[in-house]
């Protein structure tokens, strides 16, 4: 049964009576500074905007006959950006107006957890549109994955970065520095190719404009 068919049932849990942990904490560090830039950075880009959500492993309910599923980031388009003073403990596609994420991110460390099939299969069956998977730490085999739903089947896009014109925004690898790391990093990118600046960026660009930060 479609979510669209089991919303009009009479009762569905509600996100409170959802279990919103497991208890596992995220695989490593790297991973968790990944999804954490490209949320700063959408935090200042779309500053003035109050019709997102980006969701950071967070507990996603697509069905209530089905357990939750934690991307390792994911964006949604048209649900309000906040959601009451507690915020949300997971996000819940039957208390949302039945919206999905346009974007999902699965990130791999050394050993994958079901990104390339189970959840792949998953994120299509639920109308994702967007798929990216990033394995950080492969030295040989390619680390970045961009997929766009067609058909209700992946296809991967060959670029670096991408331009998603549905998201109004672009998803790709650079190197460049967070927090004083200076490696390679997921961005988001603009429709001209250029990918947003980190806090870093920003920080060091104002020193040299105006010198150090006022102390309040």
């Amino acid at each position: 049964m479609l979510l669209e068919d089991k919303l009009h049932i009479s009762y569905l849990p509600t996100a409170e009576e959802l279990p919103h942990t497991d208890d596992v904490p995220v695989d490593s560090e790297l991973q968790d500074k990944i999804s954490q830039l490209l949320d700063i950075i959408l935090n200042f880009i779309w500053a003035d905007r109050s019709d997102w959500f980006f969701g950071k492993d967070m507990g996603w309910y697509y069905d209530p006959d089905q357990p939750y599923i934690a991307p390792d980031g994911f964006l949604c388009l048209g649900v309000p950006r906040v959601k009451g003073t507690n915020l949300r403990l997971s996000y819940v596609s039957w208390e949302e107006r039945g919206v999905v994420p346009i974007f999902a991110l699965e990130i791999v460390s050394k050993t994958p957890g079901g990104e390339y099939k189970r959840k792949k299969n998953i994120y299509a069956q639920q109308g994702v549109l967007y798929y990216t998977i990033y394995a950080p730490l492969r030295t040989r085999k390619r680390r970045l994955y961009i997929y766009r739903l067609h058909r209700g089947q992946y296809e991967l896009l060959p670029d670096n970065p991408v331009w998603m014109p549905e998201v109004g925004l672009g998803i790709g690898t650079e190197r460049g520095t967070y927090q004083g790391i200076s490696r390679e990093w997921l961005y988001w990118y603009d429709d001209r190719g250029q990918r947003y600046a980190t806090p870093d960026e920003l920080l060091a660009r104002y020193r040299q404009l105006f010198g150090e930060l006022p102390r309040i």
